[in-house]
């Protein structure tokens, strides 16, 4: 009887050990994975995917694997939530994403409901952290500050010139443009001209002769890559020469082939590459070895993931209420984007905007050089 006992106990504890040993830890990464911002959510999906097999092949966290799960959100605030909402169903428990900053805050709210961690490596808009929500977190810059960094630019080498400052209407594209141009009037420098267009708006002529009436030297775009490059293309093919400067929402090299070689000389903000980082150079070659280039937000995603990770570890938990507070602690992560630390709010204590330039390189090929 005794012998039996002690064998039921050794295969309940066999068993015990096996269950944890193949548990599963629930990750989704959100983000446009198809429609015309696809190449962002690529980007996205490039990173988790890579982090979730490296942490796996290392034995996962805390002893158990991720399963990563997809969420195509197609840039929509709606279908944000929705995503939200199955990730909540399904048991996912930490979120990377989504991409857009219109996206993200309605989409963080369920997330923080439901007891959901989530850290988006691209959702600049200041709302989404000024709201304070317990679970939510960037590892990229904010709006304000990107939009200080165009600022300076302008008032320091294009202060005599006409500024346009153009818009999709979007939480991102609006809040950037805007912060550019408070940045801007505060400095001196005023527009001369202050328009919104449509996402998915494919003629820009009206816009284009408005430019031309105003003399406009220099477009500032707040907008992502598509309609940003139309835009230029369409300038260059009615004569206008005037330099586009923008944000972090044009870094794809589709920038490139939507605009054509019309793009050529126009501004950037965007951090310094993470992808020249020595931190990030074995993950770079593990991406490159698969054909992918791991250009702007990857590393970011990528990061995000490491955080999470660490953050656990030294928690000694996968509770993600557990989790926030590590990462809210002032803790130092070490990540292929550099060493990382949170405020109080879950964002980064250090922002490092810097200008690009986009150019041709000796292959012929268009995309964006830091000057």
């Amino acid at each position: 009887m005794k012998k039996t006992l002690l064998a039921g106990v050794a295969l309940a504890a066999t068993l015990a050990f096996a269950g944890a040993a193949n548990a599963q830890l629930k990750f989704g990464v959100t983000g446009p994975i198809t429609g015309p911002n696809a190449a962002f959510g690529k980007q996205l999906t490039d990173g988790a995917e890579q982090a979730a097999a490296d942490f796996n092949a290392a034995g996962g966290i805390l002893g158990q694997k991720i399963a990563l799960s997809k969420g195509d959100d197609v840039s929509d605030p709606k279908q944000g939530v929705s995503v939200a909402n199955k990730f909540v169903g399904d048991g996912v428990k930490f979120v990377v994403g989504p991409f857009n900053s219109g996206v993200t805050i309605p989409a963080s709210e369920v997330y923080a409901e439901n007891g959901v961690l989530m850290v988006t490596p691209s959702a600049t808009n200041p709302r989404v952290t000024e709201r304070k929500l317990w679970n939510v977190f960037r590892t990229c810059g904010r709006d304000d500050q990107q939009g200080a960094v165009a600022a300076d630019y302008i008032v320091k080498n294009l202060k005599d010139k006409k500024v346009a400052v153009i818009h999709d209407k979007t939480t991102y594209g609006q809040g950037l443009a805007d912060e550019t141009r408070k940045a801007m009037n505060a400095k001196g420098v005023k527009e001369a001209l202050y328009e919104g267009v449509n996402t998915g708006e494919k003629d820009f002529s009206a816009l284009i002769t408005k430019m031309k009436n105003a003399n406009i030297d220099v477009v500032y775009w707040g907008g992502l890559h598509t309609e940003g490059g139309l835009i230029v293309r369409q300038m260059r093919d009615q004569g206008v020469k005037a330099v586009m400067m923008s944000g972090d929402g044009i870094t794809s090299d589709e920038f490139a082939t939507i605009g054509g070689p019309g793009v050529e000389g126009t501004l950037m903000t965007f951090p310094p590459d993470p992808r020249n980082r020595p931190e990030a150079a074995k993950i770079v070659a593990a991406f490159k070895a698969k054909g992918i280039n791991p250009e702007a937000y990857t590393l970011y995603t990528y990061a995000a993931m490491e955080v999470i990770k660490q953050a656990a570890e030294s928690a000694k938990s996968l509770d993600p209420k557990k989790v926030a507070e590590k990462m809210h602690s002032g803790m130092t992560f070490k990540t292929v984007i550099g060493d990382l630390s949170f405020d109080k709010k879950g964002d980064i204590t250090r922002p490092d905007y810097v200008m690009y330039t986009w150019k041709k390189g000796a292959d012929g090929k268009i995309t964006y050089v830091q000057n």
